[in-house]
């Protein structure tokens, strides 16, 4: 192709040529031969020419021919290269094959390995801080926080998961664990920060019974303590224990007794002895009705305050006195007798048989029933206010139960128009109900038992006085007999 490209001009020459032959055929044969010759040697300058560039085109040819076999042979070298590579690679390809085999084995190991290591790891983590919290809160509740603010503050980072917890926090909880094991069973005396009754935070002398049972002591002033967890403080009680308990306290910081109360609910019963209403609080919530129980009670005390006095103003030593009349009368000294009984006619037993003394000679019938008449006459005198007092006796528990309907009907109202959902609001109609009840039957059981005592020392004084008159009748006419 590219000989036939390099002959190209010397035939387009020769066609021109033979062209202008054609279109002249009047020329002369010189300039024919002119012409001719002219022609020939432009083809032969042609020829030549395209001889050479044929002959340069040959070359050219056979160098790329050249070039192309050296091409095919370094091609063919390359390829034969690349075929051992390719054998080379396919052989490491299978080695690398092997080893990734392995490798996925020993991946899956790992990863079986992994997981239970990781699972292992997130039980361990969940354990530790599961008993993170529960040491908190057992260290914030704890009353020996109150001494050590902050006891807790290193479980934070481990409770919130800031941190992974390594061997050495482990130790700490464990350290901390124990520790407050034995702190909670041993008594401790401390001087520390409390807020006492007023509001103010003061330095005091603290007892701490494990963490049962806190207690104070601040200017001669002894009390118990409640702990807030919230705050990690000591509050002392709003309400001092009794003198008893006081007592008790401080004998046994002072080493004078072994034995001391102690809050085993951890506060609770603390905490009811501090809103626990005496009777006295209690009153005001029965509502209208305590107050006539009240006056029952009141005029019950007046009444049984006059029966003791009466009764004291009376009572004589009758024995004695029985004895001395029977001396004088065996001595036949009745005016000794009469001074004896009138120096005593305000007791009732003087003043009866000073009736029977003026009947000395008269019948023995006429002068018991001098005797019997005295006695009736001082009867009501002796039995005065007893029924009425068996009457309020009666009265209270019957008020009381009153107060009962009454604070039932207006727990009924409440429930009527608010319904059950908030207790508060029947509590009020509940107190009166329960109160009028309960102070009904604190005032009509006293009262009962002194309408009792006092009917069987109106019995045992009427007896003793119809006892009396028998034997200073007796004693009258046997000394009479004796003599006739």
């Amino acid at each position: 192709m590219k000989q036939f490209i390099s002959l190209f001009p010397g035939f387009i020459f020769l066609i021109l040529v033979l062209v202008t032959i054609g279109l002249t055929p009047f020329a002369t044969a010189q300039d024919m031969r002119a012409i001719y010759q002219k022609a020939e040697q432009e083809k032969q300058s042609v020829l030549n020419k395209a001889q050479a560039q044929a002959q340069a085109a040959q070359n050219r040819a056979q160098a790329q021919l050249d070039e192309i076999q050296n091409d095919k042979t370094r091609l063919q070298k390359a390829i034969s290269d690349l075929k051992a590579g390719i054998k080379t690679l396919e052989t490491d390809n299978q080695q690398i094959q092997s080893k990734i085999d392995v490798l996925k084995t020993q991946k899956e190991k790992l990863r079986l390995s992994l997981e239970e290591i990781s699972a292992v790891t997130r039980e361990f983590r969940g354990v530790v801080q599961t008993n993170a919290k529960d040491l908190k809160a057992v260290l914030m509740q704890s009353l020996q926080s109150g001494l050590a603010p902050g006891r807790h503050d290193f479980l934070e980072p481990i409770i919130l998961g800031q941190k992974f917890p390594t061997m050495d926090d482990v130790q700490k909880i464990s350290e901390a664990l124990f520790s407050e094991i034995r702190l909670s069973g041993q008594v401790t005396v401390k001087n520390g920060p409390m807020v006492d009754r007023t509001g103010k935070e003061q330095e005091a002398k603290l007892l701490l019974i494990g963490n049962f049972t806190g207690i104070y002591t601040l200017d001669n002033e002894t009390g118990f303590l409640l702990y807030s967890d919230s705050s990690q403080r000591y509050f002392a009680l709003s309400r001092l224990p009794s003198s008893r308990i006081r007592n008790n306290i401080n004998a046994y910081l002072d080493g004078k007794q072994d034995d001391i109360y102690m809050d085993v609910s951890k506060g609770g019963a603390i905490r009811q002895l501090a809103h626990q209403l005496s009777l006295v609080d209690q009153v005001p919530k029965g509502g209208a009705i305590v107050w006539p129980i009240l006056a029952i009670l009141g005029f019950a005390i007046l009444i049984l305050i006059e029966r003791i006095i009466f009764f004291s103003r009376r009572h004589i030593n009758a024995e004695s006195l029985m004895n001395t009349l029977r001396e004088k009368i065996i001595a036949d000294d009745w005016d000794g007798c009469k001074t004896l009984l009138e120096g005593k006619k305000q007791k009732l037993i003087p003043k009866i048989l000073l009736t029977a003394l003026a009947l000395k000679d008269r019948p023995r019938p006429e002068m018991e029933n001098a005797l019997q008449e005295a006695i009736l006459g001082e009867i009501p005198a002796i039995e005065r206010f007893l029924s009425t007092l068996g009457m309020l006796a009666a009265i209270a528990p019957l008020l009381g139960l009153l107060g009962t309907v009454t604070g039932m009907i207006n727990t009924f109202h409440v429930i009527t128009y608010y319904g059950t959902g908030d207790p508060r609001m029947m509590s009020g109609g509940i107190s009166e109900a329960l109160v009028t009840t309960m102070l009904g039957l604190s005032v009509a059981i006293p009262i009962m038992l002194a309408h009792t005592l006092l009917s069987r020392r109106v019995e045992t004084q009427i007896s003793r006085m119809e006892e009396k008159s028998v034997a200073f009748v007796n004693m009258v006419f046997k000394t009479w007999a004796a003599r006739h």
